[in-house]
C-alpha cells in the first residue's frame, strides 16, 4: 500500500516515520505530474511545494489552525494532504476538484483566492478576529517571493508588525520566481538572503572561540552582540523584514522536512508574527520542469498548441515596435502569458516587467506617455480590476494615450470563478473617453490594434479570448465602424461582440432557416456606441446583442441606453453572462451551461418574436429564466 492511500487528513501525517514520510514526499510528486500532464493546471509550483505543505500540516492542526496560500495555484500537495487524493484525477474538469482553494470542498480551505498578493491581509484579519474572540489558534500564510511584489502585501506587513501578539507565521517561499523570474529590488535583496552565509553561524563561531578567555572573551561577545544588526546587514540583510519589527527565521531549505518542521516549530513558540523565509525551487524533484527556463512548468503546455489569441498579438505588436520607436511595452510579471516576451527580445530596453503590481504597471504607463511613449500594457482581463483607479484617474482624467491588451477575456473556464474575464467590458463603461475595442478574428485583432496604438490622447482597450484563434470572418460591408457579417433582412439585428461574433453568425442561420430576416453586425469598437448603429436599429424590428461579458452594465445595456437616449424604440434583449461566480470547465461546457451557444439562443431569440407577435410559441423553452433568456 502507497504511504499516500493512508493519510486520509492533516492527523494521520504526524504518525508517520521519517522513512515514510520521505517516501510519501516522492509518491505526491510522482502523483502531480502524472494527473498534472492529463488535465492541465499548475505543475512546477506544487512540485516545490510538497515538503513545506507536509511540514506546515505536521506543526499545524489544520482546521483549527488556518492555512492560507497566496495565489491558490500552489494548493496540490495540500489537497492530497487533506482527504481529496482520491478525486485528484478530476482535478480542473467540470463536477471535480478546483484548481484552486474551495470552500466547498473542505474544511481546510478558507480563502479561494487565486490573485496574488493578497494572503497577508486575509491573515492579518483572521489573527485579529481570533485574538479578539480569544481563541487559542494560529495562522499560517503562504506567500511567494513574487507575491511580495504586490504593493497590498506590503501594506499588510506594515500592520502585521504593528501587532506584536498576533500568532501568525508567514512563510515566504523564495523560489526566484512569480511565473517568470521575480524582478525588482526585493528580488535582488532576497537573492541576497540566499547566497549569503548567515549571521548566527558567524556569532557561534565567535562566541565558541572568544568563550575559551574567561574574562575577556564573554565581555567582548556581549558588545559584538550589541552590533549584530550591523553584521546582520553585512551577511545576511534580512534587516528589510526586521526593521518592519518582524522576527524573522531563515534563510531555510524549503525541500528539508526536517529543517521545514523545526524552523516553523520556532516560529509557533514565538508567540507574535514571524517570517519564515524558505529557499525552493519550482519545479523541484521533476528534472524536466527544473530545467525549463521559461517558467520551470508553471502550467503544463500543450504539445502542438494551435495557433492562438495570444500569438496573433506578440507577432503584430513587434510589427508595430519595429514601425513605432515611441511604443513600449509593460507586463505584470506576465511577459510569456500575455505574449510580450517575443517584444521583449526585439527591443529590450523597451519592456518593463513591474511584478505582481497592476496598479503600479497602469499609472507608470501614464508616466511614460506623459513622457512621450506609447505604452501597450498586457494583462489578463480579470487582473484589469485590480488598477481601475489608477485606469480611471491616472490615465484617463489625463487623456493619456496608453493601450490596454486584456487577455483571457470573456469566458476562460478551467481555471474557475476568478480568471474569468467577465467584468472588463462594464467596469471600462465608466471611464469617460475610453475607447474599446473587442476583435472577433486574428484579422481584426490585428487592424484594432493598430488603430489603437495611434490614438494619443485617451486610453483604448484591446480585449479578446483564450486559446485557439477563431477563423476570420469577413464582413460584407461597413457602415461607420461597423463591419457587417451577414444581410438577410430587418427582422432582427444581431450584434456580435468580439469572440461572440461567430456564435452570433451560427444564430443567423438557425434564425433564417425559420424564415427571419437578419443582419449581423460587428462593431469592433464598443465604446463609444457608434451612431451609426443607432440608426441602424431603428430600421429592424428587434435588437439583439450578444456577448461574453457580465450583463450588468455591459456592450449590451449601454447600446440600449444609446438608443433610448436617441427615442429609437427597437426592442432591445441582450445576452451575456449572469452576474454569478462560474464553476470551472472548459469554455464549450460554461457556455453551454449559461445558454450561450447558437442553439440556445436562436431558441430564445425566437420565443421572444412569439411572445411579441402573438403567435403560438411552438417549442416550450425550459431555460426561460436564464439570464439572457426571453
Amino acid at each position: 500500500m502507497r504511504v499516500l492511500e493512508t493519510v486520509g487528513g492533516p492527523a494521520d501525517l504526524k504518525k508517520l516515520t521519517g522513512q515514510q514520510l520521505t517516501d510519501l514526499a516522492a509518491e505526491i510528486r510522482d502523483l502531480l505530474v502524472e494527473t498534472v500532464s492529463r488535465t492541465g493546471g499548475h505543475l512546477g509550483p506544487n512540485l516545490g511545494m510538497v515538503e513545506i505543505t507536509l511540514a506546515m500540516h505536521r506543526v499545524f492542526d489544520s482546521p483549527r489552525d488556518r492555512l492560507i496560500f497566496d495565489t491558490g495555484h500552489q494548493t496540490y500537495v495540500h489537497k492530497l494532504l487533506t482527504g481529496r487524493a482520491p478525486k485528484f484525477d478530476t482535478l480542473r474538469q467540470q463536477g471535480g476538484l478546483s484548481g484552486y482553494p474551495s470552500q466547498a470542498e473542505s474544511e481546510h480551505d478558507i480563502v479561494e483566492n487565486s490573485h496574488a498578493s493578497t494572503a497577508l491581509s486575509y491573515a492579518d484579519g483572521l489573527a485579529k478576529a481570533y485574538r479578539l474572540r480569544s481563541e487559542d489558534r494560529h495562522v499560517v500564510a503562504l506567500i511567494g517571493d513574487g507575491g511580495l511584489t504586490g504593493g497590498m502585501a506590503w501594506e499588510a506587513l506594515n500592520n502585521i508588525a504593528a501587532a506584536k501578539d498576533l500568532k501568525l507565521v508567514i512563510i515566504v517561499n523564495d523560489n526566484g520566481r512569480s511565473y517568470s523570474p521575480t524582478v525588482g529590488g526585493l528580488a535582488t535583496h532576497l537573492t541576497s538572503l540566499r547566497t549569503n552565509p548567515r549571521y548566527e553561524k558567524i556569532l557561534d563561531l565567535i562566541k565558541k572561540n572568544l568563550g575559551r578567555t574567561k574574562f575577556v572573551g564573554p565581555p567582548m561577545y556581549e558588545v559584538l552582540h550589541g552590533v549584530k544588526k550591523g553584521l546582520k546587514d553585512m551577511l545576511a540583510p534580512q534587516g528589510m523584514f526586521e526593521d518592519l519589527g518582524l522576527k524573522y527565521v531563515g534563510p531555510v531549505d524549503g525541500h528539508d522536512r526536517q529543517a521545514m518542521e523545526d524552523a516553523l516549530r520556532n516560529a509557533k513558540s514565538f508567540g507574535g508574527p514571524v517570517i519564515v523565509h524558505a529557499v525552493t525551487k519550482k519545479g523541484f524533484g521533476y528534472a524536466a520542469a527544473e530545467q525549463d527556463e521559461e517558467d520551470n512548468f508553471h502550467q503544463v503546455r500543450p504539445v502542438n498548441k494551435p495557433r492562438g489569441w495570444t500569438d496573433v498579438f506578440a507577432d503584430e505588436l513587434v510589427r508595430i515596435g519595429h514601425r513605432r520607436p515611441d511604443v513600449v511595452a509593460i507586463t505584470a510579471a506576465m511577459l510569456h502569458p500575455t505574449g510580450l516576451a517575443p517584444f521583449a527580445q526585439e527591443f529590450p530596453d523597451r519592456i518593463f516587467d513591474v511584478g505582481i503590481a497592476e496598479q503600479h504597471a497602469v499609472t507608470s504607463a501614464a508616466g511614460l506617455a506623459m513622457g512621450g511613449m506609447h505604452p501597450v500594457v498586457g494583462l489578463y482581463a480579470t487582473f484589469l480590476n485590480r488598477a481601475f483607479d489608477q485606469l480611471l484617474l491616472d490615465v484617463a482624467l489625463h487623456k493619456c494615450g496608453v493601450t490596454f491588451v486584456l487577455d483571457r477575456a470573456g469566458v476562460t473556464g478551467d481555471d474557475g470563478p476568478s480568471h474569468n474575464g467577465m467584468w472588463d467590458m462594464s467596469i471600462l463603461q465608466l471611464v469617460p473617453g475610453l475607447r474599446l475595442a473587442a476583435p472577433r478574428d486574428g484579422k481584426r485583432l490585428e487592424e484594432l490594434l493598430n488603430e489603437a496604438v495611434d490614438v494619443s490622447d485617451a486610453p483604448t482597450v484591446l480585449r479578446y479570448a483564450k486559446g485557439e484563434v477563431f477563423p476570420d470572418i469577413e464582413a460584407i460591408d461597413r457602415i461607420g465602424e461597423l463591419d457587417v457579417l451577414e444581410r438577410t433582412g430587418t427582422d432582427v439585428l444581431l450584434v456580435g461582440i468580439g469572440s461572440m461574433a461567430a456564435t452570433a453568425m451560427d444564430v443567423a442561420r438557425r434564425l433564417e432557416a425559420q424564415g427571419f430576416g437578419v443582419t449581423v453586425v460587428d462593431p469592433r469598437w464598443v465604446k463609444p456606441v457608434d451612431p451609426k448603429l443607432v440608426e441602424l436599429a431603428a430600421k429592424f424590428k428587434y435588437v439583439v446583442t450578444v456577448e461574453d461579458n457580465g450583463r450588468a452594465g455591459g456592450c449590451g445595456s449601454m447600446i440600449a441606453q444609446a438608443l433610448r437616449d436617441a427615442g429609437v424604440t427597437t426592442p432591445v434583449r441582450d445576452f451575456g453572462i449572469p452576474q454569478q461566480f462560474l464553476d470551472h470547465a472548459k469554455r464549450p461546457a460554461v457556455l453551454q451551461e449559461i445558454g450561450l451557444t447558437g442553439q440556445e439562443l436562436a431558441r430564445d431569440i425566437t420565443e421572444l418574436i412569439a411572445q411579441r407577435s402573438g403567435d403560438p410559441i411552438s417549442e416550450p423553452n425550459p431555460a426561460g429564466g436564464r439570464p439572457g433568456g426571453a
